[in-house]
């Protein structure tokens, strides 16, 4: 702890969140060491646009998995950055929004959000609550399957009972998506550039609750890099970053960020 407080002190901090940041809220991560295993990977970008068997997988498993994942509350580290004055831009991996929730203005969500859907063909957009009860009532067989929450609302169901599940389309007829980054997707070049700024215009990176396995975080630490800029890790388990940080605390976010922030108010 003290080696963080030193590194921080005075400075201004762009600060990184990714799912590990929301796991003590109850969410699952994808890769830490309470992360439920999988049966199947996450939906792919091209699978989901391709594939009208994708989509109904995942509209299924959506259905299931939102409204626990909606009404998840921040917890202590969320409401810690909210009240960090020296926080110059706040980059966060995940579609929780549980920072606005904890009253964080100016969040850049570097991956969307699950609350927005959005119509590839029109553009038009559709808030998730109201999809959610078009989807139940065209499903109403599907409410009572059991399933496994897993990261970002996700649920685990064998394919055999989504193959008549019913998706619903736009008014124009084209495809709903979720306003979110799928794997195998890359995040918007504006929306990255408007990151790169936030992050130059800090003094040092605090990376929070992310292994950083994918490049679309990781490329925030080269850049901090590049600039000279100090980058400090908070994750439990080993990250990309390890070897790029001065400073790698193990610990659960919600413990030690509150007692950080105060320390440096």
């Amino acid at each position: 702890m003290e080696a963080l407080v030193e590194l921080l002190r005075g400075k201004r901090v762009c600060v990184l969140t990714g799912a590990g940041i929301s796991t003590e809220s109850g969410i699952p991560d994808y890769r830490g060491p309470t992360a439920p295993p999988r049966r199947r990977p996450p939906i792919q970008h091209r699978d989901f646009v391709e594939e009208a068997l994708t989509r109904a997988r995942y509209w299924a498993r959506s259905m299931l998995g939102w409204p626990r994942f909606r009404d998840f509350e921040p917890n202590a580290a969320h409401h810690a950055l909210a009240g960090w004055r020296q926080v110059s831009g706040l980059i966060t991996q995940n579609v929780d929004r549980l920072h606005q929730k904890a009253g964080q203005g100016g969040v850049l969500e570097l991956h969307g959000a699950l609350a927005e859907v959005r119509c590839l063909a029109c553009e038009a957009k559709v808030d998730r609550d109201e999809l959610q009860q078009t989807l139940e009532l065209m499903n109403p067989h599907a409410l009572d399957w059991s399933y496994t929450l897993f990261a970002d609302g996700d649920a685990d169901l064998p394919d055999e009972v989504v193959r008549d599940f019913a998706v619903p389309a736009c008014a124009c007829g084209g495809v709903l998506k979720p306003d979110v980054v799928f794997f195998g997707d890359s995040v918007p070049r504006p929306r990255v550039e408007d990151a790169f700024a936030r992050l130059d215009s800090s003094e040092a990176l605090l990376v929070v609750g992310s292994s950083l396995t994918v490049f679309s975080g990781y490329r925030f630490v080269l850049r901090a890099r590049e600039r000279g800029l100090p980058v400090a890790v908070l994750n439990l388990g080993p990250t990309r970053a390890d070897g790029d940080a001065q400073v790698k605390l193990e610990a659960r976010a919600g413990e030690l960020l509150p007692s950080l922030v105060e320390r440096l108010q």
